[in-house]
């Protein structure tokens, strides 16, 4: 028997008797999900009852997602820290090796079925955390198609991202250093304050196919500043360490961004480099928390890590 958790992220199976079904229920504007067992109906004999002893079968286990764990458990120390490049690329190795499967994701799933659609107006984005401590946590996001994630930043954090299904347009930036503000003089007839324009060199613009390799995110490189953008139903695993925090200053900002001839005179200034071509820079404007940025939040029901 199938069932929908209103995503399409959940199927179960039970027999026609009722006998063992798993019921899950989660969803926007709802408590977290849960699993429950329908009690096995036992027959009663005149001359005694029958008792069922309950007998509790062991969580199933990913090897390599176990193996990931215990690796971000040695490699990320904390706010203040970054991977050294040894650990970044024993990271990415295990993680261009995952499968949908380790993380108990199958293209059967209704979610990525491109025929159906799931969401009337704009297509929400879903997430589930598998795991997540002060030093990291690994986390799913559930993008339907021509669904977006704004562009947003990683303060202090690294992160991997691993596209596990679906296709992806990624766009990304790292601040120009030292920082750059737009050209006071410029005459424009935008309503953005020059002060709030902060020149931002592009690092990636380009569209994505699972199975593909890993992509890092450094504090200060590497596209810290992204946004993702589906076009078929994606999964996206994310690696963050360490992970959002607004207690310790590390609260998600979102930006939008603006052609660099809009605020440069149409020159090329000296943080510019002429090879590249303006094409190459933007004029990020910070912006509040975008409307089609909010998540729904569901229980992860995969394969469980071993926190021994």
């Amino acid at each position: 028997m199938k069932m929908d958790d209103g995503f399409g992220l959940v199927e179960t199976e039970g027999n026609n008797n009722n006998k063992d079904v798993v019921v899950v229920r989660h969803g926007p504007h709802r408590h977290m999900g849960r699993v429950g067992y329908v009690k096995r109906v036992i027959g009663k004999r005149k001359c005694r009852r029958v008792r069922v002893k309950k007998t509790t079968s062991p969580p199933e286990v990913s090897m390599v997602l176990q193996q990931l764990f215990l690796s971000c458990r040695q490699v990320f120390h904390g706010p203040g820290s970054v991977p050294l490049p040894a650990d970044v690329q024993n990271l990415c190795t295990i993680l261009d090796i995952m499968q949908p499967e380790d993380v108990g994701l199958c293209r059967d799933l209704q979610f990525f079925n491109p025929e159906i659609q799931h969401l009337k107006g704009t297509p929400r984005v879903t997430y589930t955390t598998i795991y997540k401590c002060h030093n990291f946590s690994l986390c799913i996001f559930f993008i339907p198609a021509n669904g977006v994630i704004p562009l947003h930043n990683h303060p202090g954090m690294t992160v991997f991202s691993k596209l596990l299904m679906g296709k992806m347009h990624i766009k990304s930036y790292d601040w120009v250093d030292p920082p750059t503000i737009a050209n006071s003089n410029q005459h424009h007839h935008s309503l953005t304050p020059i002060s709030q324009l902060r020149l931002a060199k592009l690092k990636a613009d380009s569209v994505f196919t699972a199975p593909c390799d890993t992509s890092v995110l450094y504090p200060t490189s590497g596209g810290n500043i992204h946004a993702f953008t589906s076009i078929t139903p994606c999964a996206v695993l994310d690696v963050m360490g360490p992970p959002y925090s607004s207690e310790d200053g590390r609260d998600c900002s979102y930006y939008k961004d603006h052609p660099y001839a809009s605020f440069s005179n149409g020159e090329i200034g000296g943080q510019v480099s002429k090879e590249e071509g303006e094409d190459c820079y933007a004029w990020l404007e910070e912006i509040e928390m975008p409307e089609n940025s909010h998540m729904d939040g569901i229980e992860y029901l995969g394969p469980q890590v071993m926190d021994m």
